[in-house]
């Protein structure tokens, strides 16, 4: 378990190595990098799916979507990894799920985007 002072545990899904999360943004669909981005921007911010949504001018449900998409790609090429966090709505302020990255994860959008 990677556990990260000031959030709930998680397991070791949640990508550390700047150097995967760069290969995942050049991997996947335009809507998880739009998704990525957003986050980015953002670090250290747990929000809810609607919130974010709604400053993307995305229709709701659509983070959630966006994720099954990229199911087949984090399981078989990154090992079930994903580049951001979750926070269940059990340990969620807003009682909803949650989903964030850290800063140097942020920090590998950021360098993917640029390389892009």
């Amino acid at each position: 378990m990677i556990d990260i002072p000031g959030y709930p545990a998680e397991n070791e899904r949640v990508m550390q190595d700047p150097l995967d999360v760069e290969r995942f943004y050049d991997r996947c669909s335009d809507l998880m990098r739009e998704l990525l981005d957003q986050l980015a921007v953002h670090p250290e911010e747990p929000r809810p799916f609607p919130e974010i949504e709604d400053e993307m001018g995305w229709p709701r449900r659509r983070i959630s979507s966006v994720l099954g998409g990229v199911w087949r790609l984090r399981h078989f090429e990154f090992g079930g990894a994903r580049p951001y966090h979750f926070n269940a709505p059990r340990n969620a302020a807003s009682r909803r799920w949650e989903i964030w990255m850290d800063v140097d994860q942020a920090s590998a959008v950021r360098a993917a985007r640029a390389q892009g």
